[in-house]
């Protein structure tokens, strides 16, 4: 086969060199010239030029051939893979042809040295032979050689046979029986074959000590450069030329074609242009891959076809099987389709990938559907038996309608389905399930896929998903089935809008169950689901809940009765109603119920209800005991348990855990296509970077977030809190205010009234004291303290009171801080208590009493250190430094000030060691642990063992210390 040189069309036998010579090649075409020169001198030349198809083999063959022609020498030229040259010794005849006596015509037109004029000169009659195969008298090679020496007598002679592994045996043993006789005669021999093809006399004329075998290398990045500037016309960047080796091999040919594609849909000639592309672009080079293939051995042809259905990566036995190939004969075929640029294949055995998505589409080019989706059929099932992932299975399953009915690839769809609900991608789900149920089909099918079809489409399309659960509903006979029917049905009429439907199942829901026990529960779940399920839709949220019961006094002993309480006492929690009683609930809730019996949405809902009722540390240690649980991560719910256990420790201080958190739950997610799951985590993370000061990232954050005002759930409430306190803190207050007014009447509309839950309204207040409106602000400020004080909520009374006292004048601030701070000495909050502190200093300094506010502050400055809070340790230092006070350095304090040494004594004390055991285990006196001991409890701020071990643990788990916590 003749491929094309640079520029040239498969086939072509053009010499390639219109645009300039080829690149990259300068030492091959050395050693060609110096073949030439020692033939013209007399002395006889051997060269094999071996390069797989598309190295540009043809292209140094043709440049042999001017080469040869400017010297004088008689050039005999011939193409193994002509068409007609199948008989024996059929090629040498048409390569001999011009010597011969009496020949009429020239060199052919192919033949680039061919000259106007040129007569042969040749006066010998070819010998006829009857020859069969391969076996040719020697007396019949001889004869021909004979040709060849009389005409190498006249003038010397170059015959250049390209394609060489395409000969009809015949004639390679000719040309094997001149190369054996080439001393003494003014001849230079050059055949050219693709890498690992032809006859064992190929590799005979290789290994003769007089030949030079040249193997031209893969272009380089330099080389692609210079090569896409003549076509182009353009400059390229410093990383286009490896991108386009990366996507080509280096094969000439490959890299002519693509640039010559990009050229002619006018795709810029850059790296990041290139990495773009898909599968479908740049036809004409699809075009040059697919005739590349074509001119492949069938073998090499089924291993690349396979190797496209399963993919980049896939392992080679499998591929191999898939291809019905023996592993070394795949071996060789992978290698092959290495050479020639179409796949970046480790030499070692290891992973192997296409070179471009359009050369794996190349390959599949030409198949019919059913051809498709026979071959993805069997790569389902080589995978699945091979113990690949469910995912990569139905993969190959959804292009394969025919075997996705088939038992075995049933139950694999349904497991990947499952994989995809739960990361939240449903939409695949669907498109996994489908085929599983053919239309017309759904009388027939295990109700069980109807379930699992119906629970993906009622987050796609909540109405026929609807109809679907209840065509599996009626079918169903499992109590279990059912009930996570009814609660999917229930979830998707929610969805809808229609709450009246979805609460009648509820009444349904009480016809399942052996016994009324089973009933009730199965009711008392369903109830659960509908509240939870409601909080994504504002409107169907506030019409439940004036529909349904919110009664606290259920026990908890079982897991249904514990979900409602979860649900009915978030709700309570976040309504500012009988705030003890939900604290109360969720407690019962979260002692009796553990990530195995209940389900995670229960106690993540009783965690975040000791949050909104001003309880961190205990929502905090509820919620990384339920992270503990290996499955948590997979559930869809995790960004946002993540998100409220971040909250819960920038409300105790820990800023670092915060951000950790944060970016734990927004892993691999971008502001810009960001959903609701994302809004919550994105919201507290810009509360945390907020309060540590770096408003530089809290501007970068939100730079590229969508509007929130384009969602009404309520997480993208959070979101607009969080960016009217940005746009307060960068001197926007109209946006900032815009921002803080929406968000409270959206957590009004969504009955999120508890000013625990929220701080928008805090920062609204400080938006129109920026404003100059103190009227408003206090109005905020006293609604806050009015309800905090009548639920008891600390944290939230201390904030309400450190806004009030700002709208006060300076004389009057002082008292109400200072309640501030003493409501929040028995929290755990101990940021807010800092923030109040740094206030309470600074009112009192206005007032004139320097020495209290020089203490409160000094208090406040080390505290803020120890939390790690540099933007109000700033502030702190300031207001410190007005009072004339001179602070040289914060005081050393919390477990991080601790040594190494007085670390090791403080684990073993809080282990129960008395201090006589400590001294022995660590060899040292007595004396010495009762000095690290008193060490720890300074630094730690406590009296004792017994505060001691509660220190220790909380900062294990993150959080900082506060006395009385």
């Amino acid at each position: 086969m003749t491929t094309a040189a640079e520029g040239g069309e498969l086939g072509r036998a053009d010499h390639g060199w219109a645009a300039g010579p080829p690149v990259d090649r300068d030492g091959e075409l050395a050693l060609l010239s110096a073949a030439v020169r020692d033939a013209a001198a007399g002395r006889p030349g051997l060269v094999v030029l071996d390069a797989p198809d598309g190295m540009g083999r043809t292209t140094l063959v043709n440049g042999l051939l001017l080469e040869a022609h400017a010297a004088g020498l008689r050039v005999l030229r011939a193409d193994g893979a002509a068409a007609g040259h199948t008989a024996p010794l059929s090629t040498v005849r048409a390569l001999l042809e011009p010597l011969s006596y009496g020949a009429t015509r020239r060199p052919s037109a192919r033949h680039p040295t061919a000259q106007p004029g040129e007569e042969p000169s040749g006066h010998d009659v070819l010998p006829r032979s009857d020859v069969r195969g391969g076996d040719v008298p020697h007396g019949v090679l001889d004869a021909l050689h004979q040709v060849v020496r009389r005409a190498a007598r006249e003038r010397p002679l170059l015959i250049a046979v390209d394609d060489a592994h395409a000969l009809e045996p015949a004639s390679m043993r000719f040309l094997a029986h001149v190369a054996r006789r080439l001393a003494g005669l003014p001849v230079l021999l050059c055949v050219a074959r693709r890498s690992g093809g032809g006859s064992a006399l190929l590799e005979e004329i290789a290994a003769l000590p007089m030949c030079r075998v040249l193997r031209p290398l893969p272009l380089t990045p330099g080389g692609i450069g210079l090569l896409a500037r003549r076509l182009t016309g353009k400059d390229v960047d410093d990383g286009f030329g490896a991108a386009c080796r990366a996507a080509t091999g280096g094969s000439p040919l490959l890299v002519t074609h693509l640039l010559t594609a990009l050229r002619d849909t006018r795709v810029p000639p850059t790296a990041d242009a290139l990495a773009a592309l898909g599968a479908g672009a740049l036809e004409g080079f699809r075009a040059c891959v697919v005739r590349l293939l074509d001119g492949q051995p069938t073998t090499v042809r089924r291993a690349a076809r396979a190797l496209a259905v399963l993919g980049d990566g896939t392992p080679r036995e499998t591929c191999a099987r898939l291809a019905a190939l023996d592993p070394g004969v795949f071996e060789r075929c992978l290698a092959a389709l290495g050479a020639v640029g179409l796949v970046d294949a480790q030499a070692d055995g290891g992973t192997w990938s296409f070179t471009h998505a359009q050369v794996r589409a190349a390959a599949v080019t030409g198949m019919s559907s059913d051809e498709k989706s026979l071959l993805h059929g069997l790569a389902a099932r080589l995978l699945h038996e091979s113990g690949a992932g469910v995912t990569e299975v139905a993969e190959q399953l959804r292009q394969s309608p025919e075997s996705a009915t088939r038992p075995w690839a049933r139950a694999v769809l349904r497991e990947a389905a499952r994989e995809m609900t739960l990361q939240g991608f449903p939409d695949r789900a669907v498109e996994l399930l489908r085929p599983c149920v053919p239309p017309g089909h759904e009388g027939t099918c295990a109700p069980e896929l109807l379930l699992d079809l119906g629970l993906a489409e009622s987050r796609v399309d909540p109405s026929a998903g609807a109809a679907r659960l209840a065509v599996a509903l009626d079918r169903l006979t499992c109590p279990h089935a059912r009930l996570t029917a009814l609660s999917a049905l229930a979830g998707a009429l929610m969805r809808s809008g229609e709450v009246s439907r979805a609460t009648a199942l509820i009444d349904r829901c009480r016809e399942y169950g052996t016994d009324s026990a089973a009933a009730a529960s199965s009711a008392q779940l369903l109830e659960a689901q509908l509240l939870l399920v409601a909080t994504g839709h504002r409107a169907t949220y506030s019409r439940l809940l004036d529909s349904t019961s919110l009664d606290l006094g259920l026990p908890g002993d079982t897991a249904a009765r514990r979900a409602l309480l979860a649900s009915r006492a978030v709700v309570c929690a976040a309504r500012a109603d009988r705030v003890a009683e939900a604290r109360d609930a969720a407690r019962t809730v979260l002692a009796h119920g553990t990530p195995v019996t209940d389900a995670v949405s229960t106690l993540g809902t009783a965690a975040s209800v000791l949050l909104y009722t001003d309880r961190p540390r205990e929502s905090a240690e509820a919620f990384r005991q339920l992270l503990d649980a290996p499955h948590v991560a997979r559930e869809e719910a995790y960004p946002t348990l993540l998100a409220l256990t971040a909250e819960a420790h920038a409300r105790l201080g820990a800023l670092g855990e915060a951000l950790r958190t944060t970016t734990a739950a927004l892993e691999g997610v971008t502001p810009a296509p960001a959903t609701r799951l994302a809004a919550l985590p994105l919201a507290v993370r810009l509360h945390t970077l907020l309060d540590h000061g770096d408003l530089a990232a809290g501007t970068a954050l939100v730079q590229d977030l969508p509007d929130p005002l384009d969602d009404e759930a309520w997480q993208w409430n959070e979101v607009l809190c969080a960016r009217g306190r940005l746009r307060l803190a960068s001197d926007d207050v109209e946006g900032a205010l815009d921002d803080l007014t929406e968000c409270g009447r959206r957590q009004r509309a969504w009955h999120r009234t508890s000013p625990a839950v929220s701080s928008w309204w805090y920062w609204a207040g400080r938006t129109h004291l920026a404003r100059g409106d103190r009227a408003t602000a206090r109005q905020l400020a006293d609604d806050a303290i009015e309800s905090a004080r009548a639920a008891h909520l600390p944290c939230a009374l201390a904030q309400g009171l450190e806004l009030r006292a700002a709208t006060e004048a300076a004389r009057h601030r002082p008292l109400l801080l200072q309640e501030a701070e003493a409501v929040l000495a028995t929290t755990s909050a101990a940021l807010l208590l800092a923030r109040v502190r740094v206030a309470r200093g600074r009112a009192l300094h206005r007032c004139g009493d320097k020495q209290a506010a020089r203490a409160v502050l000094r208090k406040a400055w080390e505290e803020t250190y120890a939390l790690g809070a540099p933007a109000l340790h700033a502030e702190a230092h300031t207001a410190l430094l007005a009072t004339g006070a001179r602070p040289r350095r914060p005081v050393p304090s919390g477990v991080d000030a601790l040594t190494r040494s007085e670390r090791r004594v403080a684990k073993l004390a809080d282990s129960g060691l008395t201090n006589a055991v400590i001294a022995r285990t660590l060899c040292v006196t007595r004396r010495t642990v009762e000095v690290h001991l008193t060490a720890v409890y300074r630094k730690l701020n406590v009296a004792g063992r017994r505060e001691l071990r509660f220190v220790l643990r909380a900062a294990d788990e993150g959080a900082p210390h506060a006395v009385g916590a």
